[in-house]
């Protein structure tokens, strides 16, 4: 019996984004406790011209988006909540926020985000909401006085054999296209081609508008190759496919965010190697040489010994730590000042 089984009937109201199936992932294993879950998506539409705007400027938007929360507020009016459960807070209005607070006062409030605040101003304006606020990022959370909760690996990860016959990619990088990571991940590719190993690159964006937006204002986007761009996100199967036949994953992070990513945690859960530009990583314990190299963006350097050395395994209790069922049992069930932020 662990806390996990105080999900068991609670009814949760559930905002987030729809992010490569995240979210879904989530409502998944909150309903395997139990949980009884209502999923509203947080934007007013998940198609690229509005994903476009929203980071472009939500104020273009704000009819929109208030219609949008009225018909949620009105369609949830019959129902009671033991959980408001907010992942990433980029869109949702106050007003909204007030009104729900107001017919569903005894509703314990979370906020977590999976980004850094730099990113979502909005977010910061929402905090004053919730009862429990975190965020992945420790920077974050020290600026702004809340709780400190790294991310998680699902199921389907650590159902990954580890060191499959099926490997034929040595060096894997997926991510969205942003900053410096076409210039740097090009320069890892050709460093592998050159020692005899196999890599594959995956950039992926949002939209054409957000693309082109970017390639005007952002420098670091003349160097984005068009052609080499993707516009439809993979699936959960297909990136599970190409974990298993990678030996090491590439994670380079945005150099405006300390946190660390999503992929690093699959990486634990998937019991594959990380080569990372986050050197924030060295500071977490589950940090291990043998498994993570850490690389200077304007400089990387490898060797060929961490592709050929053999991974070292976590404790049971650290796997589950970075597991999502460690993620949500700290959420729901844990205090802002926890394992992770002491």
């Amino acid at each position: 019996m662990n806390n996990l089984d105080g999900l068991e009937g609670k009814r949760i109201l559930f905002l987030c984004v729809q992010w490569f199936d995240l979210e879904k992932d989530i409502i998944a294993q909150l309903e395997k406790h139990g949980a009884q879950v209502t999923y509203f998506d947080e934007r007013p539409a998940n198609n690229n011209f509005t994903k476009g705007l929203l980071r472009i400027n939500r104020d273009l938007l704000e009819k929109k988006v208030h219609k949008y929360y009225e018909n949620i507020l009105e369609k949830i009016k019959d129902n009671q909540f033991d959980f408001l459960f907010v992942n990433r807070g980029e869109v949702i209005p106050e007003r909204f926020l007030e009104q729900f607070i107001q017919r569903h006062p005894n509703c314990k409030r979370i906020f977590y985000t999976w980004d850094s605040f730099a990113n979502l101003g909005h977010s910061v304006n929402i905090l004053k909401y919730f009862h429990k606020k975190f965020t992945f990022d420790k920077k974050d959370a020290s600026e702004y006085k809340i709780g400190f909760r790294p991310l998680y690996f699902t199921e389907r990860y650590s159902n990954i054999r580890y060191q499959t016959e099926n490997e034929n990619i040595d060096l894997l990088f997926l991510g969205t296209a942003h900053s410096d990571r076409y210039i740097i991940s090009n320069q890892i590719a050709d460093w592998c081609r050159e020692n005899g190993l196999v890599p594959h690159n995956y950039y992926f964006m949002q939209g054409k508008l957000v693309y082109f937006y970017k390639k005007f204002f952002d420098k670091s986007f003349h160097a984005f190759d068009y052609k080499k761009l993707s516009f439809k996100s993979l699936s959960s199967q297909e990136v599970i496919s190409l974990y298993e036949r990678s030996n090491v994953i590439l994670d380079i992070s945005h150099p405006n965010q300390s946190g660390l990513t999503m992929r690093t945690f699959e990486t634990i859960g998937a019991r594959k190697k990380l080569i990372t530009t986050n050197s924030n990583i060295k500071d977490y314990p589950f940090y291990n040489p043998n498994n993570i190299c850490v690389i200077d963006r304007k400089q990387p350097k490898l060797t060929l010994d961490f592709f050929t050395n053999q991974y070292q395994s976590q404790t049971a209790e650290m796997y589950y730590r970075c597991s999502i069922d460690g993620w949500i049992e700290d959420i729901f069930f844990g205090d802002e000042v926890n394992f992770w932020k002491s």
